[in-house]
């Protein structure tokens, strides 16, 4: 069993064929919401393993704001920080391990580990939390 990183496993989001068959923002609703969607997993670039399963995604929106800066902060930055905006993103909270099996061809299986999301929120804002 691998780990699903380094080991030469490709990952092709498939967004044509979303479990929902759309992927509209305003049928979830306001917030941080977990959503499905299908990954085909390869083992190479070829395919010679390959599999399609179902992931999660957080997918929504989180309130953000933007207004003019303290004086405090204008005197503090050199009259230069003259808007502060304040922000979250949704993001996931936690994550889960899945294992998903691979179909090399005729009889033959390689087993995997892939990530997935198990919960979401509004959090700050980064590039990446895994």
């Amino acid at each position: 069993m691998t780990m699903l990183g380094f080991h030469g496993v490709f990952i092709s989001i498939l967004l044509a064929s979303m479990i929902s068959d759309s992927w509209n923002y305003e049928a979830l609703g306001p917030g941080c919401h977990l959503h499905p969607f299908n990954v085909t997993i390869k083992s190479d670039r070829r395919g010679t393993c390959r599999g399609t399963f179902v992931v999660h995604a957080c997918v929504g929106y989180c309130e953000s704001s933007a207004f003019p800066s303290k004086y405090s902060v204008l005197l503090a930055s050199n009259f230069k920080h003259n808007i502060t905006s304040v922000s979250q993103c949704c993001t996931i909270s936690k994550m889960q391990k899945v294992k998903v099996r691979l179909q090399c061809g005729g009889s033959r299986r390689e087993d995997i580990e892939i990530f997935t999301a198990k919960s979401c929120q509004c959090d700050m804002c980064r590039l990446s939390r895994y």
